[in-house]
């Protein structure tokens, strides 16, 4: 859409910031007048409708879908399944035999599995509908049915509230010519109404399978590999409710097992966009972690939250507080860890970089007579970096925590639940929650890419809301995680040669940590279980401070070379979401 269309819509909706713009565009400040409309424009109820109108139709209209099917060298039949419970009469009956003939893809097939006086089948005619011989009310049964009559290679089961766009298969059978070997394909998905109207749209992260335990976001639209489908069968009557899903957790969890996300959207669903059937779910992950040890509990905002066991003899964590002077900032820190860590045992090391007030020394002094504190002093100019591998070659526990001075403990398990992810063999480096003062979000996880560089996803939403589809509320592995609370194995952090003291001395060294500890073959995890205050830089100050601002330059200069976080495209965040935004919202 261009400036002038997208003025007019705003000017019906924000009239002073549409007014402001167009003042800005007459003067030449065309670059600021666009910034000013496309921040209004995304958080408007007509977004998604502009990206529809500007994205997604004419990427449609682009492509060739005959021409681009005669080049490809794999064409699979997909079994379309439906149980018979999820359509209530002849009206939808119709409307979804004319949505799968209206399949730009041809090769599908429709299996029916009937419920038991749910009327009769066989007028749903054409040679592609196959029926069931056999009658069921349970759904887990009715799906498990639907694969093995399957004669197609993929197979689709449709929830009876699902449409699929014309392009749907098409999309799905594309992406398989590059990887033909996939095990699961799934796509975005949104909200439609009775009208037609379209909504709510669900713009998903590349496979993640911490994630998936937390919430099912893969279901709803994908195809299943016929074979590895009737791998994972059989699926327990008790989990009826949640049978794609539970059919999904043995699917993605076999060996050699690809998850390919295909980003468009693939259906589009006619009930509320949320979570749904958390107790069946819950159930569902129970069951498929049954043999691990781990317990899993309801989350908020249906979410799950998957708990792993720790080892027997927990391991000792010493956890690194660099600092200068701020007494009542390290003193408000310590008091809180040390009146509220539940885990033992900790040690804890506050690195002392040339602190001279009075107030601070004398605290200093009192707290080296606490037999879990030692004070290491650092009387070199500040590096972040270099003083906490300093604190690391000085520490006693296989597990070290990295925590700045100005945060503060919210609950006593935090270092358990960072422990919990920290002690897997395939975690590197694990983050916690950390929230401002006013309780809104400072960090939930790092996004790799973000202005160019990294930035903290879901920055400065509230705590009590649910935020993008509950993203920030669930355990997820992350490109990177802060290093304000980061927990990390003291043998792979050595491993990966500590933080960057040379090259990021103060900015970005725990973004550049995790990607190191990513690239040896270890994924971060960011934990939400895990929650503490931070106020964010109030003692090294900030980065883009007069007298902070050219070495910030330069180290952003660093990254950007090491890891080309210019057009870096992180898994958790899709292509068609601004970059530019902390906030998950729509790229237009």
């Amino acid at each position: 859409m261009n400036f002038y269309s997208a003025y007019l819509r705003t000017l019906f909706w924000k009239p002073q910031d549409a007014i402001v713009a167009m003042y800005w565009w007459c003067t030449g400040r065309k670059v600021r007048a666009r910034n000013r409309l496309r921040m209004v424009v995304t958080q408007s109820l007509f977004a998604y409708q502009m990206w529809i109108d500007t994205t997604e139709r004419k990427r449609d209209e682009a492509a060739d879908a005959k021409a681009a099917m005669a080049d490809w060298h794999l064409r699979p039949r997909i079994s379309v399944i439906l149980h018979r419970s999820a359509v209530a009469n002849s009206d939808d009956v119709t409307r979804l035999l004319a949505l799968l003939d209206a399949q730009t893809y041809p090769d599908w097939e429709l299996i029916v599995v009937p419920v038991q006086d749910g009327g009769p089948v066989s007028d749903w005619g054409g040679d592609r509908v196959v029926t069931v011989a056999q009658c069921t009310l349970d759904t887990a049964e009715a799906l498990a049915l639907g694969i093995e009559q399957a004669s197609g290679a993929y197979i689709l089961p449709l929830p009876g509230d699902t449409v699929l766009p014309a392009r749907a298969l098409f999309r799905y059978v594309e992406a398989l010519q590059s990887a033909p070997d996939a095990s699961v394909l799934y796509g975005d998905h949104d909200q439609i109404d009775a009208r037609g109207h379209r909504s709510v749209p669900w713009f998903k992260p590349r496979w993640n399978a911490e994630m998936f335990l937390a919430q099912d976001y893969l279901s709803a639209a994908c195809i299943i590999r016929t074979d590895a489908a009737r791998r994972a069968l059989p699926i327990a009557p008790e989990l009826a409710k949640a049978a794609s899903y539970a059919l999904l957790l043995g699917v993605t969890a076999q060996d050699h097992a690809q998850i390919l996300h295909v980003p468009h959207v693939q259906s589009h669903t006619r009930r509320v966009l949320g979570p749904h059937n958390q107790a069946a779910r819950l159930a569902a992950v129970t069951a498929h972690l049954a043999k691990r040890g781990a317990a899993v509990t309801a989350g908020p905002f249906g979410t799950l939250a998957v708990a792993w066991p720790l080892p027997d003899d927990l391991p000792l964590v010493s956890i690194i507080v660099p600092t200068r002077d701020h007494a009542k900032l390290l003193c408000a820190c310590l008091t809180s860890l040390l009146n509220a860590t539940a885990y033992h045992p900790y040690e804890v090391l506050i690195v002392d970089n040339g602190s001279v007030e009075p107030e601070t020394l004398t605290y200093l002094a009192r707290m080296a007579h606490d037999p879990r504190v030692r004070v290491l002093p650092y009387d070199r100019p500040y590096n972040y970096s270099a003083i906490n591998n300093f604190a690391a070659a000085h520490a006693t526990g296989a597990y070290l925590c990295l925590l700045n001075n100005d945060t503060e403990v919210l609950d006593g398990g935090w270092l358990t639940e960072l422990m919990r992810q920290a002690v897997r063999p395939e975690v590197g480096a694990a983050g916690a929650k950390l929230l401002y003062g006013d309780g809104t979000i400072q960090h939930a996880g790092v996004v790799v890419g973000l202005g160019e560089a990294a930035g903290h996803a879901h920055r400065f939403q509230r705590g009590d809301d649910p935020g993008y589809f509950a993203q920030a509320h669930v355990t997820h592995y992350a490109s990177a995680v802060t290093a304000a609370c980061l927990v990390v194995s003291r043998a792979k952090f050595d491993a990966v040669g500590g933080l960057d003291e040379v090259g990021l001395q103060i900015a970005f060294n725990d973004v550049d940590l995790c990607l190191r500890l990513e690239q040896a073959g270890w994924r971060n995890v960011y934990v939400p279980q895990a929650v503490l205050v931070h106020h964010e830089s109030k003692s090294r100050g900030k980065d883009f401070a007069r007298a902070h601002i050219e070495r910030y330059r330069r180290e952003l200069a660093v990254l950007q070379e090491r890891w080309g976080t210019r057009a870096y495209s992180d898994p958790l965040h899709h292509p068609q979401l601004d970059r530019s935004s902390e906030s998950y919202t729509l790229r237009l």
